[in-house]
């Protein structure tokens, strides 16, 4: 007997699937759910703990929904993988936003474009991004977060103290790598 299962994700935990629930269930009746929140599209559907369990109940003739289908992935391949790994057990897949049918011949060449596009998308948006942060240190701005360790006092108390790498970031409250970054910093004050 076929079931419509759905299947909802978001990147955040600021955000919330309730609006994607709403949309699957006013269009159908959902046998059973699943859910991967705050996780990326950027790891692997089958890497997903919801869509893995998804993956492995689901059963030939099933249905499986999505609001749309940058909810199964983030990148082309990844994308048709996942729609190839369910239509080989069977089941079709339906993307409401897109509205259409993933597992016919028109749908998988609908999803080769739009997840083409949407990869095209978030290429153009980290160019941005780069390009942003290259303008903003060529204006001099600080980037990051704000630096609290005072390297100078960090070498000078672990040269007074002929204390190890260790032992100094263990007094500092910092890691090891920032005891090692305030030493080739400051190295040349005490050779």
């Amino acid at each position: 007997m076929s079931a419509t299962i759905a299947y909802v994700r978001v990147s955040t935990d600021d955000q919330t699937t309730s609006a994607q629930r709403h949309a699957i269930e006013s269009r159908y009746k959902v046998a059973r759910w699943f859910s991967d929140e705050a996780t990326s599209g950027a790891i692997k559907a089958k890497d997903r703990i919801g869509f893995g369990e998804l993956l492995s109940y689901v059963r030939e003739g099933d249905i499986v929904a999505v609001y749309a289908i940058d909810r199964l992935g983030r990148n082309t391949i990844d994308v048709l993988e996942t729609v190839e790994a369910l239509k080989s057990k069977g089941v079709a897949i339906l993307s409401i936003r897109e509205g259409f049918d993933l597992s016919t011949p028109m749908g998988k060449m609908m999803l080769t474009m739009l997840a083409g596009l949407a990869e095209l998308e978030r290429s153009n948006i980290k160019e941005r991004q780069l390009a942003g942060l290259e303008r903003a240190r060529a204006e001099g701005k600080n980037l990051g977060r704000e630096k609290v360790i005072d390297d100078k006092a960090v070498v000078q108390w672990r040269h007074k103290h002929s204390a190890s790498i260790k032992a100094t970031a263990e007094h500092f409250s910092i890691s090891t790598a920032s005891v090692k970054r305030a030493c080739r910093i400051y190295r040349k004050s005490f050779v």
